[in-house]
């Protein structure tokens, strides 16, 4: 019996709405990270880009457990001298929370271009109106 794996463009592609108003930032972003890599199919291949588009709503009432809003911090480069720029979560959390979880994710998937296209496929939101409502989408609960 041979094993079969699919292509990238031969993939089926499902959207899903995930709100993750009150959930944790570390397991929302393990669930959405599976579902972008695709290992929630099972026609997974590790070495091709097999996953689903995943919306994100509500993301600035999501939750970080412990003192992680004052020192968790982001740390950026701006390739200059002097150029460090350190934010904490709680900054991060009120100014741009949709880039929060993108981060979170981003760190969950591959270190390689196929990481790169996996979270091309990560559509954030701060509230609960979202710009793909056309598509076949399907609400996730976790």
């Amino acid at each position: 019996m041979k094993t079969t794996f699919v292509k990238s463009k031969d993939a089926a592609r499902t959207w899903y709405v995930a709100d993750v108003s009150g959930k944790v930032l570390g397991r929302a972003a393990s669930k959405i990270a599976m579902m972008l890599m695709g290992k929630n199919k099972a026609t997974y291949t590790p070495t091709n880009d097999t996953g689903d588009f995943v919306v994100a709503i509500n993301t600035d009432k999501m939750v970080l457990t412990g003192k992680k809003l004052d020192q968790k911090i982001d740390y950026t480069h701006s390739g200059y001298p002097e150029g460090s720029r350190y934010t904490p979560y709680r900054i991060m959390m009120q100014k741009k929370s949709d880039e929060v979880l993108k981060l979170a994710v981003k760190g969950m998937l591959p270190k390689s271009i196929l990481g790169h296209q996996m979270l091309k496929k990560l559509k954030t939101f701060k509230g609960d109106k979202h710009d793909y409502v056309g598509t076949a989408v399907k609400e996730v609960k976790f």
